[in-house]
């Protein structure tokens, strides 16, 4: 049955390429996806036969499953570049033609006398640090405006103290076990397809060659130079399964993320902002440290929206009190919900 699934990824592959290469303007991206297109349809025969030998006879006639005919529907209304992580994960090869262009010499490519291997460590510390700022940004507005909606309904201390505490443990649980889930169905969909990549290099190394060639070709290297290059890569073990990951599936083997690590992350980010807005009313009255916590939101706010300037590069003051505006407005709202309720309920 094996054998059967990937001849079937390898036509839904063909179907896709197709459909891309009728959309793609650029000429030498339209022909890298007739030329994959080609080399997924040979494959796939590859796989028809094998099946054959297992007693498992594939259709005659390649019907696409709703969610590859869902994703070349998307292709006409998108631009391919806008669906290149849906098209990774549909097994579509030579989704790096949209990045830079590789270097000849050595397997690790260069872009202005900087590998992009220590590029892409640098765009993974950047997602790092920008998925612990909304991590924050998620625990500040949240227990903020649980807060506010407690302390307009006219709760005592206690109460407070207590929804403010639940809606830490609550938030930050929850972040942690959706970042968990999400990063490992992605490790283990990640850890597939490079199993499949490995299996496919063992069984036909030269058609995987000529597809990396064909990808390296529509980056920008002349067609000969694409193929030492790709033949190169091939002839060494040790990098081969790490190449067409990268540029065939846009993976680095090396660096699938850590749930574990993700889920704990997510857990103290977001504990953390939300613990800010609650910390004051652990020393006193309701009526009196109401306005500490205000005062202390709205400075991490600010602070925080200064910060994600360095991401959006736009002027710092404005991204912070773009940012402090938001979360004024979603603590006024829950606030003045909080005063109705607790008029209406008493």
């Amino acid at each position: 049955m094996q054998h059967f699934t990937n001849w079937k990824e390898e036509k839904s592959s063909a179907y896709l390429y197709k459909i891309m290469a009728v959309y793609e303007k650029d000429p030498t991206k339209k022909n890298l996806f007739h030329e994959l297109a080609a080399v997924a349809t040979k494959q796939a025969l590859m796989w028809e036969n094998e099946s054959k030998k297992q007693g498992h006879n594939p259709p005659k006639l390649y019907r696409p499953d709703l969610r590859t005919w869902t994703v070349g529907l998307l292709l006409r209304c998108f631009s391919i570049e806008q669906l290149r992580f849906i098209l990774s994960a549909m097994k579509v090869r030579g989704m790096s033609v949209y990045g830079e262009t590789p270097s000849k010499h050595h397997h690790a490519f260069s872009h202005g006398g900087v590998k992009l291997e220590k590029r892409h460590k640098g765009l993974t510390a950047a997602g790092n640090l920008r998925a612990a700022v909304f991590g924050v940004i998620d625990g500040l507005v949240s227990n903020l405006s649980l807060l506010m909606g407690v302390v307009g309904g006219g709760a005592d201390l206690r109460v407070i103290l207590l929804s403010g505490c639940a809606g830490l443990l609550a938030g930050a649980c929850s972040m942690a076990a959706g970042e968990y889930v999400s990063m490992r169905s992605q490790k283990e969909f990640f850890e597939h397809q490079i199993a499949l990549e490995r299996e496919e290099l063992e069984l036909y190394p030269e058609e995987e060659a000529a597809e990396l060639a064909h990808i390296y070709h529509a980056r920008g290297l002349p067609k000969a130079e694409a193929k030492e290059l790709a033949d190169r890569m091939i002839n060494n073990p040790e990098k081969a399964l790490e190449t067409l990951a990268r540029e065939e599936l846009g993976l680095n083997p090396n660096e699938l993320g850590s749930p574990t690590g993700a889920a704990l992350s997510s857990f103290v980010s977001f504990a953390l902002g939300a613990f800010i807005p609650l910390l004051p009313f652990l020393f006193g009255g309701a009526n009196t440290h109401i306005i500490i916590s205000l005062v202390l939101t709205a400075i991490a706010l600010f602070s925080i929206g200064a910060t994600l300037s360095l991401f959006t590069n736009i002027n710092a003051i404005f991204s912070g009190l773009r940012m402090l505006g938001i979360g004024s407005v979603a603590g006024l709202f829950t606030y003045l919900v909080g005063k109705i309720l607790g008029v209406v309920l008493t």
